[in-house]
């Protein structure tokens, strides 16, 4: 006979009756734009939907172009009901909410509680609890068909949470949710500057930054924020508001946050000091080779004497090598897409920084000893959606994004390190404009952004 979890906040979080409740899905579905992303993990509240729900849309709403690919959902949230030791994982064989059950993946559980002595078949903690069950209507609605791994976080550590995703990280065909609110109680505009602190800390990748006091599930979304970290994914703002945005006042509010994780592990490969070191020598040869025939050095050509055997990347990348004399820039000039290997991008852009960079004259064989040379290279360049210019800059992360604009026949792009000279995300955004040609105070609804980042040396 087959144990259920049945729905404890159905009619109070979410409607009660299938039809009303899938009305309700659809609508906001169908306002909440794709975001361009397929995610291997999404960070989404648990609140009423009147609440939250809006903002939850969007997030799973990026999941319907997996709708079919994904089988397994791991999903993780705080105990609100019951105190225990370490995680939770459910003794029934499906839970289920007014438009149906959703099958427990009994093996995965299984193998978790005989790997991992802190994750324990435990009901009571599951049988109350409201921040698994609001996410459950949601899944059913944009996935087909699906297992569930249900496990609430009690008094556990980060690094166990981590290690139960890391566990069930799983191929494509997995998707990991952590539900969480952020602040809890606080006026409209103390909550509205934790909740972004606490933002920038999850988007910085800076588990140490969070507790309880910034986000209800701060263990589960720490334990994530770490299994990121190894894999060197970012997490992608969606949205974040509070209550007194959405269905009540402004007198005592509760943050709302929601967030996706790329479904690539790697955005950009590591380059090791080596590689660095003659990548930047490949730059200075170039500029050599520039000044003696007028074209950049062929890959082949290049040695670097201090190594054993070049050091080079063998693969495709994106890079600008910026110049400099005396502090001031001496040409500037690079690739937003990885269409050949990087180490010829570099050489190339090399070449074009000294003798085509079209704002200074070429450099001359007299004052290459004072040129310094910088290199960048570039995470692949991915969209950004805002619903309006105060949206976009609050998205922004001074010293991270590098940004492209573009608009009609309109591009521009600065590079992380323009922050330096324009700390303020809006006269960041503003000069960025006036570089692609368009007055720095101009707006429209077709604008399109872009942002990336870099590691440069």
């Amino acid at each position: 006979m087959l144990h259920t979890r049945e729905p404890a906040v159905a009619g109070a979080f979410y409607p009660a009756d299938s039809e009303v409740l899938h009305q309700q899905l659809t609508d906001m579905l169908d306002r909440a734009p794709f975001q361009g992303t397929h995610p291997k993990a999404i960070i989404v509240p648990h609140a009423g939907y009147i609440y939250s729900g809006q903002l939850a849309a969007k997030a799973y709403a990026s999941l319907q172009a997996q709708r079919e690919k994904i089988k397994t959902v791991v999903l993780l949230g705080p105990a609100h009901t019951v105190y225990f030791s370490g995680i939770a994982a459910p003794a029934d064989d499906e839970f289920r909410t007014p438009l149906g059950t959703i099958p427990i993946d009994q093996q995965a559980i299984e193998g978790l509680v005989e790997k991992l002595e802190f994750v324990q078949r435990l009901p009571q903690p599951h049988r109350d609890e409201h921040c698994l069950e609001v996410q459950l209507p949601f899944l059913q609605e944009v996935l087909e068909n699906f297992k569930l791994i249900p496990l609430v976080v009690g008094d556990a550590s980060p690094d166990q949470v981590e290690k139960v995703i890391d566990n069930l990280w799983g191929d494509e065909s997995t998707l990991i949710v952590i539900s969480s609110d952020l602040s809890h109680f606080h006026d409209y505009e103390t909550a509205q500057a934790l909740d972004s602190q606490t933002a920038s800390a999850i988007e910085g990748l800076q588990p140490q930054e969070l507790n309880g006091q910034r986000a209800c599930g701060y263990l589960p979304v720490t334990g994530l924020l770490l299994a990121a970290q190894r894999r060197q994914i970012k997490p992608e703002r969606v949205g974040l508001c509070n209550s007194g945005d959405t269905a009540g006042d402004k007198v005592r509010v509760v943050g709302y946050g929601a967030w996706l994780l790329p479904d690539h592990e790697t955005k950009q490969r590591g380059l090791s000091d080596a590689q660095k070191s003659s990548l930047k020598k490949l730059a200075l040869a170039s500029i050599r080779h520039g000044l003696e025939t007028g074209r950049p050095i062929s890959v082949d050509a290049f040695i670097d004497e201090d190594e054993d055997g070049t050091s080079l990347p063998d693969y495709d990348g994106a890079a600008f090598v910026t110049l400099k004399k005396d502090g001031e820039l001496r040409g500037c000039i690079g690739s937003l897409s990885a269409n050949r290997p990087l180490h010829e991008d570099i050489a190339e852009n090399a070449f074009a920084a000294a003798f085509r960079d079209h704002r200074f004259s070429a450099v001359t064989e007299s004052e290459l000893d004072d040129i310094e040379i910088s290199v960048s290279v570039l995470t692949p360049p991915e969209s950004m959606t805002f619903s309006s210019e105060q949206d976009l800059i609050a998205q922004l992360r001074p010293g991270i994004d590098g940004l492209i604009i573009s608009e009609g026949d309109k591009r521009g792009t600065f590079l992380p390190s323009v922050w330096k000279n324009y700390p303020q995300a809006d006269s960041f955004l503003a000069h960025l404009k006036m570089k692609a040609g368009l007055p720095a105070d101009y707006w429209s609804g077709t604008i399109k952004v872009e942002r990336y980042e870099t590691v440069s040396w």
